[in-house]
């Protein structure tokens, strides 16, 4: 099924725009209750005025929140951002560390997260288990897990290590364009030969490739003989 997914999303990616370690982190915190959409709609002119971990750690509290508003939660992740300035330039000489030990501790960063950051900033392999991440692989019976963490684990222990951070990529990919979560496009899905939950959604191949979205659309219809 991960060669599979390879074929289908062979450019898949961290769907939030950033340059810099610190840009990922931010992004990413900012991602909470938010699609990916809104935060790079959101960004550009945060990380024009908030440039290093100094600039978050002395933000007036107001403005940066005026400028994070359109992600929701604006307040809680003001503080995050703050929070996570300040914990960097006490701890970290302003630099965003690259472990997940030290990632966790740092304010807005949880596993998740850390994971994200890790494997799209400093090319260390990480499973980021997202809800669409988490639906996906217990579709699939690749585990029963409930626990973001187990199912990191869980998955871990199928996958090559080198392989994660692409297979978080591909699986975030078909969640969002392919295996809805009301309803897959199960007819048109390039791993229904395997898929132990295949007529979850509709399995005619019409009904099924309305259903499919995103970029890569022709594609995947062309993977499946439609």
């Amino acid at each position: 099924m991960n060669r599979t997914l390879a074929a289908a999303f062979p450019d898949a990616h961290c769907e939030l725009d950033f340059t810099t370690p610190l840009e990922l982190a931010v992004a990413t915190i900012l991602s909470a209750q938010c699609t990916d959409v809104r935060v790079n709609l959101t960004t550009p002119a945060l990380f024009a005025k908030y440039r290093t971990a100094r600039d978050y750690a002395e933000a007036n509290r107001a403005e940066l929140e005026e400028y994070i508003r359109p992600t929701g939660f604006y307040r809680n992740k003001t503080s995050s951002l703050i929070g996570l300035g300040q914990a960097l330039e006490s701890d970290f000489d302003g630099e965003l560390p690259h472990t997940l030990s030290d990632l966790v501790k740092l304010p807005g960063i949880g596993r998740k997260t850390a994971n994200v950051i890790l494997g799209n900033a400093f090319d260390v392999p990480g499973i980021t288990v997202d809800t669409h991440f988490g639906r996906l692989v217990r579709r699939w019976k690749w585990t029963e897990e409930e626990d973001p963490v187990k199912v990191e684990h869980a998955v871990g222990a199928l996958i090559e290590r080198k392989d994660w951070t692409m297979l978080s990529h591909r699986v975030i990919f078909h969640g969002r364009r392919v295996c809805h979560a009301r309803k897959p496009a199960c007819g048109a899905c390039v791993l229904a030969n395997d898929c132990p939950s295949y007529g979850t959604g509709p399995t005619d191949p019409a009904l099924a490739a309305d259903l499919i979205k995103g970029p890569e659309r022709e594609h995947l219809l062309d993977l499946v003989g439609l």
